[in-house]
């Protein structure tokens, strides 16, 4: 079931980078990020009252407050700048640089996480920043 939402997750990444840049033309970048993110805020609190797991604020940890939190500011920063060079430059351009991220957390859970690189993720991990570079020479 995981691979469904992964594609999901895709597909309505694909659809934030066109709507994006329709919505930014003519609006600051980092006013767009911050009412975009007011939706995003609301849309996400929405599903938690929905599906009743509010109560579970209670339990989660100061370990996972902290990550969270410094994620939060992750976040913030890759659409505050992901908006901005969307508004300055193409998105068929833009977008594929922003997908280096998938290279990028693919090191960082090796790295960092322990998680096991074999030659698939080797290969294909550079075949996107291959990609990636094609792109946008």
């Amino acid at each position: 079931m995981w691979i469904v939402y992964a594609l999901l997750s895709a597909l309505f990444a694909a659809l934030t980078s066109i709507l994006a840049k329709i919505g930014i033309d003519g609006v600051n970048s980092t006013l767009a990020t911050a009412l975009r993110t007011v939706v995003v805020l609301l849309m996400a609190w929405g599903i938690v009252f929905i599906t009743g797991k509010q109560a579970e604020v209670h339990n989660i940890t100061a370990k996972s407050w902290l990550f969270l939190a410094i994620s939060g500011v992750a976040t913030g920063l890759s659409w505050l700048f992901y908006y901005r060079a969307l508004q300055m430059g193409e998105a068929a351009k833009v977008v594929p640089i922003d997908k280096l991220s998938v290279v990028i957390s693919m090191v960082l859970a090796f790295v960092i996480l322990g998680e096991k690189a074999n030659v698939k993720s080797v290969v294909g991990g550079l075949l996107i920043a291959g990609g990636t570079l094609v792109l946008v020479l």
